[in-house]
C-alpha cells in the first residue's frame, strides 16, 4: 500500500535515499550505478528504483522540480517509508565568482523567502541547516577519495533566478551576512521537513551556470559533469 503519489509498496524504500530532481538522473543513476535496480514507483513520471550500491540498499528517486515537489515526497518518505537520510543532488547556479562550472557544493544553511515553513508547520522560519551528522559524513568522504568539495550558504528560491523580472530587487532582500555561494530551488523544504520529523537531510549541488562568467552547461555536459556528486553521494552512504 503507498501513498497517493508514491505506489512503492512498504519495505520497498530503502532508508537511505539518493534524490535527484530529473526523473530521468534517477533512472540514469540507477542503471549507472546500482546491483539489481527494481523499479518501485512511477506514480506521475517521479520514478524511484532501489538497488544496492556495494552491498549497501539505497533507492533513488526524483523529486521534481521545486519546493513544492520536494516537500510533498520527502514527506512521505520520511512520514509512510521510515526514510532515515536523504541526500538531495542536483544543480545550481553560483554566486561566487571563485566557483567554476561542475565544481561540487555542500550546503551548510539555506536561506528562503518562501512560506514553506508557515504553511507546513505554522511557523515564520527563513532559515534551515542541514543534519550536521550527514553533512559530517559527506565531508569526510570527500577528504578520503580527494574529491574538492567548496561548503558555503544556499539560497532556495521559488522562481529560477534568471526568470526573476528584477533579480538586484530580490538580492537587495537577502539578509544581510548571509553571503550565499550557491542558488537552488528545493533544498528548504527538503531540510526543514527533515528538521520538523527528526530526520536527517543533506543538499550536494554540481555548479552549472554562474552570475559571475558566461558560460552554461548543456544538457549533456550536465548529465555527465553530475558523475562526481552523485559517486559522493552514493559513497556517503
Amino acid at each position: 500500500m503507498g501513498t497517493p503519489h508514491n505506489n512503492a509498496n512498504i519495505g520497498e524504500i530503502a532508508k537511505n535515499v539518493i534524490m535527484p530532481g530529473d526523473p530521468n538522473r534517477a533512472k540514469l543513476i540507477a542503471e549507472k550505478y546500482l546491483e539489481n535496480a527494481k523499479l518501485v514507483n512511477d506514480v506521475r513520471g517521479i520514478l524511484a528504483f532501489t538497488g544496492s550500491y556495494k552491498g549497501k540498499e539505497v533507492t533513488i528517486m526524483a523529486s521534481g522540480m521545486g519546493m513544492p515537489s520536494m516537500g510533498i515526497y520527502c514527506y512521505e518518505l520520511y512520514k509512510y517509508y521510515d526514510v532515515d537520510n536523504i541526500i538531495r543532488i542536483g544543480s545550481c547556479g553560483a554566486n561566487d565568482p571563485n566557483l567554476d562550472l561542475f565544481d561540487i557544493v555542500l550546503t551548510s544553511n539555506v536561506y528562503s523567502e518562501s512560506n514553506f515553513a508557515l504553511t507546513f508547520a505554522n511557523e515564520n522560519c527563513h532559515y534551515v541547516e542541514p543534519s550536521l551528522e550527514l553533512n559530517n559524513k559527506i565531508i569526510k568522504t570527500a577528504e578520503n577519495n580527494k574529491m574538492d568539495l567548496k561548503i558555503g550558504h544556499t539560497l532556495c528560491v521559488e522562481v529560477f533566478d534568471e526568470y526573476m523580472l528584477d533579480f538586484t530587487a530580490y538580492e537587495n532582500r537577502i539578509p544581510k551576512g548571509f553571503n550565499p555561494i550557491s542558488t537552488e530551488m528545493e533544498a528548504f523544504a527538503l531540510l526543514y521537513t527533515a528538521k520538523k520529523l527528526n530526520k536527517n537531510a543533506a543538499c550536494l549541488m554540481t555548479v552549472v551556470d554562474s552570475r559571475y562568467k558566461k558560460t552554461y552547461a548543456t544538457s549533456l555536459e550536465r548529465e555527465q559533469g553530475l558523475n562526481n556528486m552523485i559517486s559522493l553521494a552514493l559513497e556517503s552512504i
